[in-house]
């Protein structure tokens, strides 16, 4: 199942992205076919997250038969954020060799050379994101004029459907809802400047529509193996980063019960990837220009787009 939350009459829906990938179902223009207590559990995708199995059967119920009333055409919406007021935001280093790159690359030496720290191969280290500068497919995003290094990143994500405190990693997939598409836009000059103080990252990843999800969530139990995803970045149309979710040195598990650890999280949880290795301009140096269509498309998944805009 693919849960999108999309603009329609002027007004935000939860939505099941139908099999023939043109239509949605809006689920709070079909909730009136259940019982009253069901309807609620449809309002908002976090709702059907927090929903449960409960939630699930209504949807199957609504989907079964979806009234014409709640049937829209994808060409008549507006897509935002799955989530668009997502209880957290935590993007992980998943991926090493994405960081030798960047780090061959800023340093001018081979990537065999260098060494990245114990700590850092050894934990899924992470940093909290701003979850209330969300923007979705095919939104603008609008770059600050403070910055003229624009990147994008390409990530993918998985979403909690269960919270819980200190996580077994063995348990850790139990708690994954599904999984969506993460563009992680970072201002890299900006982000220089913020490294050398030693401080955490701040303007370079904290501006309006910064971090870009969608265009929706699918459901876990459509994923064969996340493990084993493609993963391909292009802009206006050409290829430019082309990687694989297989490269993860930190799994979603590893992620799951390493941020759990004395800390309580919470469904619709947004998890992210890191980046995947080649899967951003720090990496070969081609970076964004004011207009420029970003494309990032993670087989199994869909194909998340955005232009990027002046302020």
């Amino acid at each position: 199942m693919k849960l999108a939350t999309v603009a329609y009459d002027a007004t935000d829906h939860a939505a099941v992205v139908l099999e023939d990938g043109q239509r949605l179902v809006l689920l709070d223009r079909a909730g009136y076919v259940l019982p009253a207590n069901a309807a609620p559990l449809l309002r908002s995708v976090l709702d059907v997250i927090e929903g449960g199995d409960r939630a699930r059967e209504a949807i199957d119920r609504v989907l079964a038969d979806p009234p014409e009333a709640a049937v829209v055409d994808m060409a008549h919406v507006r897509w935002r954020s799955p989530l668009p007021n997502p209880p957290q935001i935590r993007d992980f280093g998943g991926f090493m060799d994405h960081f030798r790159n960047a780090r061959a690359r800023i340093e001018g030496v081979p990537v065999h050379s260098v060494e990245l720290s114990r700590v850092q191969q050894e934990r899924p280290l992470y940093y909290i994101a701003n979850r209330l500068a969300i923007a979705g497919h095919e939104n603008e995003v609008r770059w600050p004029a403070y910055s003229t290094v624009r990147d994008y990143e390409l990530e993918f994500a998985c979403v909690l459907g269960r919270g819980g405190t200190d996580i077994p990693r063995e348990r850790a997939a139990e708690h994954i809802f599904g999984y969506t598409i993460f563009n992680d836009f970072t201002a890299r000059d900006t982000q220089r400047e913020e490294m050398a103080t030693g401080l955490g990252l701040s303007k370079s990843k904290d501006f309006t529509d910064a971090n870009v999800l969608g265009p929706w969530i699918v459901t876990a139990d459509e994923l064969t193996d996340p493990y084993r995803l493609s993963m391909v970045a292009r802009i206006n149309g050409t290829e430019v980063s082309r990687g694989t979710s297989a490269d993860m040195d930190h799994t979603f598990a590893d992620m799951i019960a390493f941020a759990s650890t004395s800390t309580r999280l919470y469904p619709g949880e947004v998890l992210c990837s890191g980046t995947v290795p080649t899967g951003c301009g720090i990496e070969h140096g081609r970076f964004l220009e004011p207009g420029d269509t970003v494309e990032l498309e993670v087989s199994d998944i869909g194909v998340l787009r955005n232009t990027v805009v002046t302020a």
